[in-house]
């Protein structure tokens, strides 16, 4: 990376001597998880989430492009093009015009190509009410994405309803980080050992969807009942939740027989709450709840037990610290900083296929979501899901919102067995449930 960023300062040299002023473009490395995604990410894996904000009110498109274009200079960690060095990949500032929002005319989540999109790595859509910001996850993750698509809505209202816009100004809202330290080389300790699974799990397979579709199904609840039955069982929401999807899999699919390869279920953990950190870059790591199907037969509770003891003995803080720095370790080893991008992406994409299917799918929770009290009235719900990847074709998103709690599976998947177990789990424990989808499963 020395001898890359030496080139990037000759290359500007001849410039700044022929007596041209010019701001120096500024760049940044790609965070440890970040090295990852430009390596992985195609149109059949495209590592891309969304996040949506249903408002109270039609979206008036034209509003909705202004606002994007008065935040984006802002965020520096969206305002960034991906480029291809000679040892690694890095950001640089992009500076274009902001990319074209537009209603939402596809399936969610596709590969965003840069060269379409302004160079840009995320884009904005809307429909009806919502506002959809989708991000390549080599940005940032899901804290990072409600960081920037809250401060987008906020200014979106401020547009459209000029009392506040008198009353507020255009200032960002206190809780928006504008952060960009890389949490992980920061808090990484030397001498830790590997702790990823490396087994095969067990895959869920079937007839997929048509080529391109993309099936959401929002699944929504009171969150105090939810509350209720997950203390009931003396879990968490999110031990809960998991474990109604690895019990809809052992139901559905493996019949609730024994089974050798586990149910494994992939759950990121944010880590800036351990550590004390409001990046904006990736800072969240893999554990994963496992279930292994040993005995002729289960019952719910038994399957939560043992979710809850695998979950619990794997998010502490020297454990989680352990995972990660495992990770930076190899990154920042001497004798790996010179070697060629290309043999470091093909080993990369190696370890990553490994590691991909040694996890039956991936639930993941961007928590309770909290707006500023002006805005409060004009927001309905947010919701977010997650693209597919390598042997995972249907996966998990959780966020709540305003006393709702959203369950969204996203699933290229024809069959929604899984999905009906699921809420079934949920009635059957006393949970109200609604479902909203995107019209894939309806026909």
């Amino acid at each position: 990376m020395y001898i890359f960023f030496i080139w990037m300062i000759s290359e500007r040299g001849p410039k700044k001597l022929a007596g041209r002023k010019r701001r120096e473009i500024r760049w940044d490395k790609l965070d440890n998880t970040a090295n990852l995604f430009p390596v992985i990410a195609g149109e059949s894996m495209t590592n891309v989430y969304r996040i949506s904000v249903k408002l109270k009110e039609e979206i008036q498109p034209e509003l909705l492009q202004e606002a994007l274009n008065k935040v984006l200079p802002r965020m520096d960690g969206f305002n960034l093009r991906l480029r291809r060095g000679v040892f690694w990949y890095y950001f640089e500032e992009n500076g274009k015009k902001a990319p074209k929002v537009v209603e939402e005319n596809t399936f969610p989540c596709r590969f965003i190509h840069p060269s379409s999109n302004r160079d840009y790595l995320f884009r904005v859509t809307y429909y009806s009410c919502k506002i959809n910001l989708e991000v390549f996850h080599v940005l940032t993750d899901g804290m990072g994405g409600i960081n920037f698509i809250r401060e987008l809505t906020y200014q979106y209202l401020r547009l459209a309803h000029k009392d506040l816009q008198e009353k507020l100004g255009d200032e960002f809202s206190y809780n928006t980080s504008l952060n960009r330290e890389d949490s992980f080389i920061k808090n990484f300790k030397k001498k830790t050992k590997r702790g990823y699974k490396s087994q095969k799990a067990y895959l869920i397979k079937g007839d997929k969807l048509s080529d391109g579709e993309f099936g959401v199904m929002h699944i929504l609840m009171p969150l105090d009942e939810i509350k209720t039955v997950s203390k009931k069982y003396n879990a968490t929401i999110n031990e809960y939740l998991v474990a109604c999807f690895v019990w809809s899999i052992y139901v559905e699919c493996l019949k609730k027989m024994p089974s050798e390869k586990a149910i494994r279920v992939a759950v990121p953990v944010n880590l800036r709450p351990f550590f004390d950190s409001i990046t904006t870059k990736n800072f969240f790591i893999m554990v994963s709840a496992e279930f292994i199907a040993k005995n002729e037969e289960y019952t719910f509770s038994e399957v939560l037990e043992i979710i809850k003891k695998s979950l619990h003995k794997q998010i502490t803080k020297e454990h989680l610290e352990n995972l990660f720095s495992y990770s930076v370790a190899g990154q920042l080893n001497k004798f790996a900083r010179p070697v060629p991008l290309f043999l470091k992406n093909a080993y990369m994409k190696m370890i990553y296929t490994k590691s991909a299917l040694a996890n039956t799918t991936t639930v993941t929770n961007i928590g309770n979501l909290k707006v500023d009290e002006p805005y409060e009235k004009y927001i309905d719900q947010f919701y977010a899901f997650i693209a597919m990847s390598e042997g995972q074709y249907i996966k998990g998103t959780i966020c709540s919102y305003n006393g709702v709690l959203v369950y969204t599976f996203s699933s290229i998947l024809a069959d929604t067995s899984i999905q009906k177990c699921f809420c079934k789990q949920l009635v059957s424990d006393g949970i109200s449930v609604s479902i909203e989808t995107n019209g894939v499963y309806s026909s």
